[in-house]
């Protein structure tokens, strides 16, 4: 890590989810190791409630549901960091999805998209801007085709009207332009999607997708 005067506070972070989401009852998300057939009969006879499907042609592998985050349990205490002006890492890999049982909080096999766990903090925080990062320069239309366009300002109107026609995929831009709307319908000032290379650039409104309202 840079050399920073600033202290740095790393959150584990629970986030809670509502166990009637529809996801329950349709597991996408692969987690852990790849396994065989074999293995896998192995594993169904041992739980029969697992999902465990074929990846690719790669081998077998667990799948669990993604349901939607609907709060930041330690949000708070964020807040007072954040405020404090602390560095503060948290969901890290989407948080640790719970779910209420009267009054005690319980965890709940499932795995939470980022992205949208870091909208739900970046919402009850009260945060101004939202900076998504990935590999790519930001958002394409008809990304890895000869006629690709880098949506570099948009509003996000617009932005959605693209997803709704189905413009990004589930598995990789989907979700970061979910979030980034999501965060300027909640009441956030502007979502950037961007490369981790340019972030300073993204910052300052140069670089990657830059949404607003």
């Amino acid at each position: 890590m840079r050399q920073t005067s600033k202290a740095v506070a790393t959150v584990v972070t629970q986030v809670l989810v509502d166990r009637n989401d529809p996801a329950f009852k349709h597991p996408s998300k692969p987690i852990g190791p790849f396994y065989t057939k074999a293995q896998r009969d192995i594993l169904l006879r041992e739980r029969s409630d697992l999902v465990i499907e074929e990846d690719s042609g790669r081998g077998y592998r667990r799948l669990v549901p993604s349901p939607d985050p609907k709060a930041v349990i330690e949000d708070e205490a964020i807040r007072v960091l954040v405020d404090d002006e602390s560095v503060v890492i948290a969901c890290g890999g989407g948080g640790i999805p719970v779910i209420r049982q009267g009054n005690r909080l319980q965890g709940i096999e499932a795995v939470i998209d980022k992205d949208l766990a870091a909208e739900r903090l970046a919402t009850s925080i009260h945060a101004e801007n939202l900076v998504i990062l990935t590999d790519v320069e930001g958002v394409y239309i008809n990304y890895g085709k000869q006629d690709q366009h880098l949506l570099s300002k948009i509003s996000r109107d617009e932005l959605e009207r693209y997803a709704k026609k189905g413009s990004f995929s589930a598995g990789s831009m989907g979700p970061k332009v979910e979030a980034a709307i999501r965060f300027l319908r909640n009441g956030g000032k502007r979502s950037v999607i961007a490369n981790l290379g340019d972030l300073g650039r993204a910052i300052k409104g140069y670089a990657g997708t830059q949404v607003t309202n």
